[in-house]
């Protein structure tokens, strides 16, 4: 086997992880040069697709409780396909509708104003279903493993208006305000930029989280503040070894337009840092109940 072939073949193994792809098709990417040892998951190359995968993160990290969790499905996929200029997810089936009901924007006067991803719409394309952000027309298409399936979509209720339902094909106001407000934050506009990089590439990679949460599904996503991404769990793989996988599959890989920044080097094991992002691994005691013990006969 010649190097070249061999590093195609090392690149496909690492996508398939990541992804949960066919090896075949990693390979096939590998070998038309999509992907290679040093980014063996394709990026979403356009600033608005990473910025709807961000949001996307963001709001299911912040929404999805342990309760919720299938299988290590941490953010409701079991597989992805991506692309360069987009994304397809398959949706766990047990997940499907919950994580749609987070994701799609609403307002909740009992919480306070604005929930979901601003901008977020739901459009059917032939026998599926993609998630389409109006600000810049990027998609990630919904697959599932029943190819009938139909999402149970949340309806308006009592303080609960959908704006997906209500403005379906322009910015509600409030959407408008919050999208307007991440962008003039008052952050470092560089540092959210490299969020978004880290995020979409978190989203493009569910078969590596998978094993944080498989066990027996005890694990917790969350941001701080709708930042940077923490990843918690308890048992199903060390800490180190799913940090090797993450960087291994090109996660902290700095593109051409993110500045390495200081704080890029970790102040911690498991904080995975990029252009003043962040990505945090934390692997804590298992509190998973004892098996119950057999009755005397």
């Amino acid at each position: 086997m010649s190097r070249r072939t061999d590093n195609h073949h090392r690149a496909a193994t690492i996508c398939r992880a990541a992804t949960g792809l066919p090896h075949r098709t990693c390979l096939g990417w590998a070998e038309a040069g999509l992907i290679g040892h040093r980014r063996p998951v394709p990026d979403a190359e356009d600033e608005g697709q990473r910025l709807l995968e961000s949001l996307l993160v963001a709001e299911l990290a912040d929404g999805l409780r342990e309760g919720d969790l299938r299988d290590g499905a941490l953010f409701g996929f079991t597989f992805a396909r991506p692309a360069r200029a987009a994304l397809a997810l398959e949706l766990h089936p047990a997940m499907a509708d919950p994580v749609l009901a987070l994701v799609l924007p609403r307002i909740d006067q009992h919480y306070g104003g604005l929930r979901g991803v601003p901008g977020l719409r739901i459009v059917p394309t032939g026998r599926s279903w993609a998630l389409i952000h109006l600000p810049g027309r990027a998609a990630v298409h919904l697959l599932h493993p029943d190819p009938d399936w139909r999402p149970v979509l949340p309806e308006h209720g009592d303080g609960l208006t959908q704006l997906w339902r209500r403005n379906r094909h322009r910015l509600h106001p409030a959407e408008a305000a919050e999208l307007a407000g991440r962008a003039d934050s008052g952050g470092d506009p560089g540092s959210v930029k490299a969020q978004d990089w880290l995020n979409s590439r978190l989203l493009r990679r569910p078969g590596l989280l998978r094993v944080a949460g498989a066990a027996h599904g005890s694990a917790n996503v969350y941001t701080h503040g709708g930042g940077d991404v923490v990843v918690e769990w308890c048992c199903g793989v060390e800490r180190d070894e799913l940090e090797r996988r993450l960087r291994r599959s090109g996660l902290a890989e700095p593109p051409d337009r993110i500045a390495e920044r200081l704080r890029d080097q970790p102040w911690f094991p498991g904080e995975i840092a990029m252009g003043g992002a962040f990505i945090t691994l934390r692997r804590g005691p298992c509190y998973a109940p004892y098996p119950t013990a057999r009755r005397a006969h």
